[in-house]
């Protein structure tokens, strides 16, 4: 059905350019997509500083991707937007969706943002959305937790909402079909009620048999995002939102597991491991949970936004939110290989199930007062403002131990029913409730010593306090409680230097703090433990070229985490904190509009992380992890891009490619999984000057690749197979 429908698009397109190549010599219309003025550095960005800086002004790297970056590129979701950053890759592990590993730190080291607020850590609240939604997605890399508080040690990525503009009615609309039956349907439209009115709402759907084209792996996606822009004067903006999105992901996907290569049909070398276990290709499609399993979520958001205007350069920001959310994880989360035996003569799949319920209410509250002025003569940019936060969370947990549920044939998987008993969960069977309140100050300063040469600076201050109790269900209800503060100090101090009004020379030290493991799921045990702390310096340069019809950046850096867990070296059944991890890497960025044809990207990144002191306890021997690479951590990423419009017909060809090197599942590295190539394609044809039709290839070579590793380390997630789609886009 797919191939029809592919080789009918390609066929659509070749008969309308073939129609108006005949009936003109010149279009006046000419279809360029994605080639607007490629110099971005001197638009604001919001996410990087509260301070209005520009990019070229902020003394760190930061990447945007605008809507419409997202559309020409294709990247439907979160996670596809998420692997397109520079430096970045991302996976779906189930319990995290779109979790992202960046300069070497993955998890909860990155901070996800809605709208400028970080609601929690990003590995339980962030969710594979379809970014439709989002008018551009901002990225600041390395540690920013003087802007957001604990957890920002590697980055943060900001998805930034579309909103009302006060320009007029207009409205976007797109619907696609592609590979594994997937079908997205998205709209949007502005309306302007008034002068100083306007409202805007925006909805998509989305359904597959599966974005991976795996068995039992269903997948819907919802968002309705709506908002309401008031500016009855130059000095005051009210913006109100109300943002809702459900998912749901049936038998969701654990990744292949690792067999033995004796038992392999179709052994491929995309993992490599030390006991000789391999990925095979022929279990590309299967899926080892059984029939009632599922993943989802549904999240809802209302804030507002108000900007006012002081007088003698000073003003007023606040932004209030209010969030809820529950999240549904009822999976099967180990599938261990067994050797194979008379019953199972290709060996079998050990496997445990689990329910994990959560249930959260989250408010945030944030007061920034700015102004613009001098200081003995010199521009100064001040802001000062205070945050705070609450957090009502409860999470049922449930996990059955290995084997208590039937094994499976890895070829012929007779996957049962999901168990709803009770005595089926004696591994774990416990409530947690947590009560989370954070209570913030914040300052930002930038300096100009000369018109050429700016000082920042910035401080922050967190008091967080923490109410976490358990109910163990199977101990008869015992209750165990932990009440921990935390107390840290965030701080960044940076300079910019322009040698040309074209080239800028930056350099900055920050540092971070996040808990040594997330705060609002980490174990009792954990919560004796200090916040762990994060420093890193970074110079770059960022330049303008072709008149400002490109840009160049470039960053080196060095990331520093200390008080890791680790484990006493004279007690190895002991935590203690003082294992300690550093990366340091090189980051390039071009992006051109080289004629008015031909547009150019490229992104290419080099990390070197390790533990520079961490122990694990393996069958009760300490064993020594220092010089080891962290797992999900590629050497090295390339993302290029290339469009080419054409003067006489409204076409534009698109090839867009994506690398990462070789990373490891496990902290011991005996489990590599290769790096890969992936090359997309897009044709895209404009019908009329408001309508587009574009046919699109993705990973065109078929080419056989783990993309992420989760839960266990022998499970490694294989990248979806060669897919085609077709997509039709209208702007009236």
């Amino acid at each position: 059905m797919l191939k029809s429908c592919f080789v009918a698009g390609v066929s659509l397109l070749a008969l309308t350019v073939a129609a108006h190549a005949e009936g003109t010599d010149t279009l006046n219309d000419v279809l360029v997509l994605g080639q607007r003025p490629a110099a971005k550095l001197d638009q604001p960005s919001g996410t990087a500083s509260r301070l209005g800086l520009t990019v070229r002004e902020t003394p760190a790297s930061t990447e945007v991707l605008t809507q419409e970056d997202l559309q020409v590129r294709g990247l439907r979701t979160s996670r596809e937007a998420f692997d397109d950053v520079v430096g970045a890759i991302s996976g779906n592990v189930p319990g995290n969706p779109a979790v992202v590993t960046l300069r070497g730190f993955s998890g909860g080291a990155v901070s996800i943002l809605q709208d400028g607020v970080r609601v929690s850590t990003s590995t339980m609240v962030t969710r594979d959305t379809n970014t439709w939604h989002y008018d551009r997605i901002e990225v600041i890399k390395g540690p920013a937790s003087v802007l957001y508080g604990e957890g920002a040690l590697a980055g943060v990525i900001n998805k930034v909402t579309r909103k009302p503009t006060l320009d007029g009615d207009h409205g976007e609309a797109m619907v696609s079909y592609g590979s594994f039956n997937t079908v997205t349907a998205a709209a949007g439209v502005n309306v302007q009620l008034s002068d100083d009115v306007a409202i805007r709402a925006d909805g998509s759907h989305m359904r597959s048999d599966s974005l991976y084209d795996v068995d039992h792996n269903r997948t819907r996606s919802d968002g309705l995002t709506g908002s309401l822009l008031y500016k009855p004067r130059q000095d005051l903006s009210v913006l109100l939102a109300v943002d809702h999105y459900s998912d749901r992901y049936d038998g969701t996907y654990q990744g292949v597991p690792l067999v033995a290569r004796a038992t392999a049909r179709d052994p491929s070398d995309a993992v490599s491991t030390s006991n000789g276990m391999v990925i095979d290709k022929a279990l590309r499609t299967k899926n080892y949970n059984p029939d009632g399993a599922y993943s989802g979520a549904d999240e809802t958001t209302v804030r507002s936004r108000i900007d006012y205007t002081l007088g003698d350069g000073w003003s007023l920001a606040n932004d209030l939110m209010w969030y809820t959310a529950t999240r549904d994880f009822v999976l099967s989360g180990d599938q261990n290989y067994t050797a194979p035996t008379a019953a199972f003569p290709n060996g079998s799949f050990a496997r445990s199930v689990q329910r994990i319920y959560h249930d959260q209410q989250f408010w945030n509250e944030r007061l920034a007062l700015a102004n613009q002025g001098e200081i003995a003569g010199l521009r100064n940019r001040f802001t000062v403002g205070g945050e705070y936060n609450h957090t009502n969370f409860v999470d049922p947990r449930q996990q059955s131990a290995v084997g208590a549920i039937a094994a499976v044939d890895p070829y012929n998987p007779v996957l049962g029913s999901f168990p709803t008993a009770a005595s089926v969960y004696k591994s774990t069977n416990v409530v947690y409730d947590s009560k989370l309140t954070t209570t913030a100050a914040f300052v930002e300063d930038a300096l100009n010593l000369t018109p050429s040469w700016l000082l920042v600076a910035g401080g922050r201050y967190d008091h967080i306090s923490l109410e976490r109790g358990v109910t163990d269900l199977n101990a008869g209800g015992a209750f165990s409680s932990s009440n921990p503060n935390y107390g840290p100090v965030s701080w960044r101090a940076g300079t910019t230097y322009d040698l040309t009004p074209a080239v800028t020379l930056y350099s900055q030290y920050t540092t971070a703090v996040t808990p040594v493991s997330s705060v609002l799921t980490q174990s009792l045990a954990n919560t004796k433990y200090r916040l762990t702390t994060g420093r890193a310096v970074e110079a770059g340069v960022k330049a303008t070229v072709l008149d400002g019809r490109a840009s160049l950046t470039g960053a080196v850096y060095r990331i520093t985490q200390s008080n890791i867990l680790t484990r006493d070296p004279n007690n190895p059944s002991q935590s203690v904190q003082g294992g300690q991890q550093e990366s340091k890497g090189v980051e390039m960025m071009v992006d051109a509009a080289v004629t008015r044809q031909l547009h150019l990207s490229a992104g290419y990144s080099y990390t070197d992380a390790k533990y520079t002191a961490l122990s694990e306890l393996i069958s009760g021997v300490r064993v020594d992890r220092t010089g080891n690479r962290p797992i999900n951590t590629p050497d090295n990423t390339v993302n290029a891009s290339a469009l080419y419009s054409f003067d006489a017909l409204p076409v534009t060809l698109g090839a867009f490619v994506r690398h990462a090197g070789g990373f490891y599942t496990d902290t011991a590295n005996s489990i590599h999984v290769q790096g890969h190539w992936v090359l997309d394609a897009s044709v895209s044809y404009k019908l009329t000057p408001d309508m587009t039709l574009t046919v699109r290839g993705r990973n065109l070579t078929d080419a056989f690749y783990g993309e992420y590793s989760g839960y266990p380390t022998t499970n490694v997630y294989i990248g979806a197979p060669r897919s085609g789609e077709i997509s039709l886009s209208a702007k009236f």
